[in-house]
């Protein structure tokens, strides 16, 4: 099939929706006259809707599994586009459940551990992934496309408008070089204390000379980023508030990022940001960021279903210390000098 018509069912989460570029690439690359659309829920879409190989986004509204009013809606929505092939790389009822409203003839999902609750069922064309992490698992599934070997690409594109946005308030706080830190994370217990990227922040100044730019999405993590600014008001830049994509923008302008397992952290892989990512309940060999330029700081892992993950104490987290996270950034700034006189 030359020019076939795909779905991609990954509605939720910035950073797994970041982390499923790669495969939506592969497709493209290898089916140029193909037909992709998205289904995703918000506010993801914003980072989706300019990418050059997805052709149309299709909103899901959040919670609709809960809404039965809304699945005659959504199967005609669906099956307006007539496709040919559905690949459901996050595994959940929710995922495939709309492959099987679109009326596809071919699901392509999960089996085995990471094919979760009704999924197995719904999807008909099943694929056993034995890769960790979750980039090098969805790639896993284009076996049954006959796509081989394909190669880890992002691009994930920044707009001309959040360009130039992003690049006049750089120039208002004449920042050239800058690392950017993150404080927030989904889950609770993905969470790194405040006082200690402080700690960071002043390092960073102190012997690198290099400030950070502390940034936030929402009133929570708005109060996060403003007490680690306090915390260093010299060497940190305390962000404005952006867009997803005038967000991307920023990062990818950044010399590296620090924080925890987290969508903005993906993001920077994505624009070529390399990361120090903090892990906890987490493992960066399952979820963390993507390729060999980044660094991953773990004491241990705090195990555990994904519920009990979610939602305990980030004991793991605060075993982890500034002088740890210190020394990490300590190692990027010097790969990244060796990089650059390279």
């Amino acid at each position: 099939m030359s020019s076939p018509r795909i779905l991609i069912t990954r509605l939720s989460h910035i950073g797994d929706c970041i982390l499923t570029l790669p495969l939506v690439n592969a497709i493209r690359k290898q089916h140029p006259d193909a037909f992709i659309a998205w289904a995703v829920e918000t506010p993801t879409h914003q980072l989706l809707k300019n990418h050059s190989s997805v052709d149309h986004i299709i909103q899901i509204p959040k919670s609709w599994m809960g809404r039965p009013s809304t699945w005659a809606n959504l199967r005609r929505e669906l099956r307006c586009e007539n496709f040919d092939i559905v690949l459901d790389p996050q595994g959940l009822t929710k995922s495939a459940m709309l492959g099987w409203l679109c009326g596809a003839p071919r699901r392509i999902g999960i089996k085995g551990r990471w094919g979760r609750e009704l999924s197995p069922w719904l999807n008909n064309t099943l694929v056993e992934t034995l890769s960790d992490h979750v980039v090098d698992r969805s790639l896993e599934l284009l076996s049954k496309m006959e796509i081989k070997s394909p190669q880890v690409e992002f691009s994930l594109p920044t707009l001309a408008e959040s360009d130039k946005k992003i690049d006049q308030w750089l120039s208002n706080h004449k920042l050239n070089t800058f690392a950017v830190i993150n404080p927030g994370a989904s889950w609770p217990s993905k969470r790194w204390e405040n006082d200690r990227f402080g700690t960071v922040a002043s390092h960073l100044f102190q012997k690198h000379n290099l400030r950070t730019v502390i940034s936030w999405a929402g009133a929570e993590e708005k109060k996060m980023a403003q007490e680690i600014f306090r915390l260093n008001d010299r060497g940190s830049v305390f962000a404005l508030p952006t867009t997803l994509n005038e967000y991307a923008s920023l990062i990818s302008r950044a010399n590296f990022f620090v924080g925890c397992d987290t969508g903005p952290m993906h993001i920077a892989t994505a624009v070529g940001t390399p990361c120090v990512g903090l892990y906890g309940t987490t493992r960066a060999q399952d979820s963390g960021a993507y390729g060999p330029q980044n660094i991953a700081v773990q004491k241990w892992y705090q195990s555990g279903s994904c519920k009990k993950r979610r939602s305990a104490e980030n004991d793991a987290m605060r075993d982890i210390m500034a002088s740890d996270v210190n020394a990490a950034c300590d190692k990027m700034i010097k790969s990244l000098a060796k990089f650059q006189a390279a």
